[in-house]
């Protein structure tokens, strides 16, 4: 019996409280997501690579949040604080998407995609993301969008 309650129990507060993980994409899902918002070839970039670059910074979850000591990283693409959003705590923010870091971590990843795009615009590239640095760049990404 107490098994029972605890299981009920804690299946009410799993939908009581406000969750912690946002909605997280399926590797194909967030391909798609790419390809409609005309992600292949931009700044000679691929699909492939995105994805790649999703998956090492946020695991596909919209809710990520990392804390890098004086800024921060928000959402599926990991948008970070000092430069790109407004968070309201880190100094000098140049808030260069006009954004508060807070709407990145919604599941409406449309003014995401704004920015990272701006991102990579003015980088001329993904050397910004260190996650796309450090396991995507100069590799073969094809599992990455493979089957979908």
């Amino acid at each position: 019996k107490s098994m029972l309650f605890l299981g009920f129990l804690l299946i009410f507060l799993g939908l009581a409280l406000p969750g912690t993980q946002g909605k997280v994409f399926s590797r194909c899902e967030m391909v798609r997501i790419l390809r409609r918002n005309g992600f292949e070839g931009f700044e000679g970039t691929t699909v492939a690579d995105w994805v790649c670059l999703v998956a090492h910074e946020s695991g596909y979850n919209t809710k990520a949040y990392n804390n890098n000591g004086p800024s921060r990283d928000y959402g599926i693409f990991q948008i970070n604080s000092k430069y790109w959003c407004n968070d309201g705590r880190t100094a000098g923010s140049k808030d260069a998407c006009h954004i508060s870091c807070s709407k990145l971590l919604n599941d409406n990843i449309d003014d995401d995609i704004r920015c990272a795009k701006k991102i990579a615009r003015e980088a001329h590239g993904l050397s910004p993301w260190y996650g796309w640095k450090n396991h995507c760049r100069g590799r073969n990404l094809s599992s990455y969008v493979r089957g979908c």
